[in-house]
């Protein structure tokens, strides 16, 4: 089956569709029909022209989810720029090192970025600029002075302002670079994620046939949308495809998220484990876990009843217009799928990683098989790396036009990503059964998903921590959606030298406290345990991790 470039459905919708909402703010700030989306554009795409910005140069967005980055991802992929997403949670010195580490040319900051970061330490942009009200910082003169001539120049191309006749996107580029995701922090080399038209063309083409919408559909953007996960499927579709997407511009906590909900009244959901976790777990379990309540939901007929008002419930807890609830990013707790599956509620568990734009494998609920991640998808292939991939764990290995075309300047990770026959590692174990559905058994890779969705890669903190007083190694590991730090101390004279009056205990905490300064909130330690022994390693002297939970 060919397929479809993106662009070429937004452009369809956007003439379709040019008088119906696009994006909006949940909170109001910003907001735009497709005819006023389709004006915006235009307009970044002369001020762009007029500040001598050309095709393949990039152009870096750092900011929370709101209604100017879906604005600014869709001119910069229609200028035929390259859109270099950071997530906003890194620290001053991560965005600067990423920025200069893609090349940026400009650089676009939300509110909460630009109250921590130096716009000067970033001497090879040509400007920043603020993404809430487009105002400009830290400009060349010449820069400057064509960003503010460019509303002049935007009058003199559309004198009668963007008609539906001017919505024409290129299509002809599949093969060409369209997205850098940053989802690493600065140290070592930078895993810049390189993303061609292609790829995103086969996610939204997938969704599109898969995941249709209707008129009038609304979506509530969650998951950061610096992250393909949230970008692809609760954005770029999504806009592609026609809804009414809203934007939630703050924290996505329980309340938060309730509200929201009841506003939007979304036609579907995606969202990591944590969320549905925390919601089933605080509304449903208690409800359903004393002794007669556990007879009456396995007694015949009475169950029905009971299982019924239970879904009701959560039907309304997501805003009473849930059609598909996805969820991805890890394994869902076995406790709260059971209900969700003894209740038939329309939820399935996918599969993806940023490195295929993200999506692997998808089932629709109403054929999801329990406790896997669905099948894969006709646009990416998957092996086991197995002697008998249905009985036996091996590595799941990938294949097709989703895969990445590498890591931006790192041809060794590039290399590693890669079998010699061309699949791309995805670093997860796991099995197949007779009807094609893939059930992950665990991770080869030691990334851990932060609460909504962020990559943590626990070597780069253990990276910090180890170089702190008193500390000989340690590993980090994931309890409860909590990083705990295990310490192993430097128990040598000079270890003990260097405590001095101090307790071990002490020298821990301040040990914790030091790293967490410069560390995203995400991914700040918790807690540090002291272990009595060095870790057991490897022949390779490499920590054998799955030994400490």
């Amino acid at each position: 089956m060919a397929t479809k470039h993106y662009l070429s459905y937004l452009q369809e919708t956007m003439r379709s569709r040019w008088n119906c909402l696009a994006l909006k703010d949940l909170d109001g700030v910003n907001s735009y029909t497709y005819a006023e989306l389709a004006a915006a554009i235009e307009k970044l795409h002369v001020t762009w022209s007029e500040m001598g910005i050309k095709e393949g140069d990039k152009i870096a967005l750092c900011g929370r989810n709101c209604a100017n980055w879906g604005l600014l991802f869709l001119a910069a992929e229609s200028y035929k720029a390259v859109v270099v997403s950071i997530l906003p949670d890194f620290t001053a010195d991560g965005i600067y090192s990423l920025v200069d580490h893609s090349e940026a040319v400009l650089l676009y900051v939300g509110p909460n970025v630009k109250k921590k970061i130096d716009t000067k330490q970033m001497k090879g942009l040509k400007a920043t600029i603020f993404m809430d009200d487009m105002t400009i910082v830290d400009a060349e003169e010449k820069t400057r002075k064509a960003f503010e001539g460019a509303e002049a120049a935007y009058q003199k191309a559309f004198p009668n302002g963007v008609t539906i006749d001017d919505v024409h996107y290129p299509t002809d580029n599949f093969d060409d670079l369209a997205v850098l995701n940053y989802t690493s922090g600065s140290t070592g080399n930078p895993k810049g994620v390189m993303l061609t038209h292609l790829n995103l063309s086969g996610n939204v083409d997938f969704a599109s046939h898969r995941i249709p919408h209707q008129p009038g559909d609304t979506v509530l953007s969650m998951l950061p949308i610096a992250h393909m996960f949230g970008l692809m499927f609760e954005f770029l579709y999504q806009v592609c495809e026609g809804a009414e997407t809203y934007f939630l511009t703050q924290a996505p906590t329980p309340t938060v998220l309730m509200k929201a909900f009841a506003q939007v009244k979304p036609f579907m959901i995606l969202t990591v484990p944590l969320v549905i976790e925390k919601i089933v777990k605080k509304g449903v379990l208690p409800k359903i876990s004393s002794p007669m309540m556990k007879v009456l939901w396995k007694t015949p007929i009475i169950n029905r009843i009971i299982r019924g008002k239970v879904k009701e419930g959560l039907d309304k807890t997501f805003g009473g217009q849930l059609r598909y609830l996805i969820i991805g990013g890890a394994a869902l707790n076995g406790e709260v799928e059971q209900v969700l599956h003894d209740i038939k509620f329309q939820y399935c568990v996918g599969y993806g990683m940023t490195e295929c734009a993200p999506l692997i494998s998808y089932e629709d609920w109403y054929r999801y098989a329990f406790h896997s991640c669905g099948k894969e998808i006709p646009q990416c292939h998957v092996r086991i790396d197995s002697e008998d991939p249905y009985k036996k764990d091996g590595e799941i290995q990938v294949s097709g036009i989703n895969v990445m075309k590498g890591y931006y300047k790192n041809e060794e990770a590039t290399k590693a990503a890669f079998t010699e026959d061309g699949w791309m590692r995805t670093g997860d174990l796991g099995i197949l059964d007779k009807d094609g559905n893939i059930y992950i058994h665990g991770r080869s890779k030691n990334m851990i998903l932060g609460p909504s969705g962020q990559n943590i890669y626990p070597e780069e903190l253990e990276d910090k921590l180890n170089s702190q007083p008193c500390v000989a190694e340690s590993i980090v590991v994931d309890r409860d959606h909590k990083l705990v730090a295990l310490v192993y101390p430097d128990t040598t004279p000079d270890g003990k030298k260097l405590l001095g009056t101090k307790s071990l205990t002490q020298q821990m905490e301040e040990n914790r406290v030091a790293v967490n300064k410069d560390l995203p909130q995400y991914s700040q330690i918790s807690s540090i345990e002291l272990v009595a022994s060095e870790f057991e390693k490897t022949p390779k002297r490499s920590i054998k991790r799955y030994l400490y939970k």
